[in-house]
């Protein structure tokens, strides 16, 4: 499972690949995402490497928005200026057409990205995917709700069911349920280089949601979330967590896989699998890794810097997890095998 090639090409000349993570080392044993080796800074921005600055259509409305979606086609890139801000709030969410390119300007010589928002409560959604190959890149999305207090309201951000979505390089924050969100379908997206924050209501708060597909989640910066990475655990669930820098604040554990007693189908199912290396863990009040159920194909943690010096606080599970050379606390302490804690 740790080396998997993101299929490309069928639908547009953008190419994406999942490395396997060997390649990616070389000979450097790296802890953390300190290494770093994609080529971009983590949670994008400044010195990101490939920024939009104009597309095949230029909006700056909603309802022109909602035109422009409607009518383009594969390849096209729809462009959304830095000085522009979308008010969604209280309109249907928007189906982004197969193999076209929703984008800013963020991190253009400090531009923060043009911005696509809500503030009404009852936000079902901003966009989904309607076909393979979707992308949004380059904005600032932003949700009703960046508080932790249960209300009676829902909001949630990006969704996809389509093969090789793409969402990177983007300021997203704000949603009490999912920030971003793949299904049943959702096969290879990919979530990176993006600052995802302030998704934290008691209870939901995930910033990126798995519940049926697999995903590539790599070189984010999250904070202020409950679930930085959350699945629901349903078979075919899979993600591959790498190079992300978890914040010093969440009120949840922090990368999550639901077993078969959340979803209450008389299993133990927690997902397919898990990979989870090469990421720096800041918050030491909350668990890092929570698996809650056996994943069908096994769960691997390794090469993470956790800042909790206590091992016993990084990784709860039910089995069927290894978790071996990684480090712990302001001293990086190594563990080659760590003995895990187990439900």
């Amino acid at each position: 499972m740790n080396t998997i090639v993101r299929a490309t090409g069928v639908l547009t000349d953008r190419t994406a690949r999942w490395e396997d993570e060997a390649g990616l080392e070389g000979e450097v044993e790296a802890f953390g995402a300190e290494h770093n080796p994609t080529g971009n800074p983590i949670g994008g921005g400044e010195g990101y490497s490939e920024i939009y600055t104009e597309g095949d259509y230029t909006v700056r409305s909603y309802e022109a928005l909602e035109v422009v979606l409607a009518e383009a086609k594969a390849g096209q890139v729809v462009f959304v200026p830095e000085d522009v801000e979308i008010d969604m709030g209280g309109r249907p969410r928007l189906p982004i057409p197969e193999a076209v390119t929703l984008a800013g300007s963020r991190g253009d010589n400090g531009s923060a990205g043009g911005l696509i928002f809500s503030d009404n409560l009852h936000t079902p959604g901003l966009f989904d995917s309607a076909g393979a190959c979707v992308r949004i890149t380059g904005l600032r999305i932003r949700g009703p709700y960046p508080h932790r207090e249960r209300i009676d309201a829902n909001s949630s951000g990006i969704h996809s069911n389509h093969f090789g979505m793409e969402i990177d390089n983007c300021d997203i924050s704000g949603f009490r349920g999912s920030a971003t969100g793949f299904g049943i379908g959702a096969s290879r997206g990919y979530v990176h280089h993006n600052s995802i924050h302030h998704n934290q209501q008691a209870g939901l708060g995930y910033g990126v949601s798995v519940g049926g597909g697999d995903v590539l989640i790599e070189a984010n910066l999250f904070d202020w979330c409950r679930h930085h990475i959350a699945s629901s655990g349903l078979p075919g669930s899979a993600y591959e967590a790498r190079y992300n820098v978890c914040g010093e604040n969440a009120n949840g554990h922090l990368v999550d896989m639901h077993g078969g007693r959340d979803r209450g189908d008389a299993t133990d199912i927690a997902g397919d699998w898990m990979n989870v290396h090469h990421n720096t863990f800041m918050c030491e009040e909350a668990r890092s890794v929570g698996i809650r159920g056996m994943p069908s194909q096994g769960a691997v943690i390794h090469h993470n810097w956790f800042y909790s010096p206590d091992p016993e606080n990084v990784v709860r599970t039910s089995g069927a997890t290894e978790a071996y050379q990684n480090v712990f606390g302001p001293e990086k302490t190594l563990i080659p095998q760590l003995e895990i804690r187990y439900d």
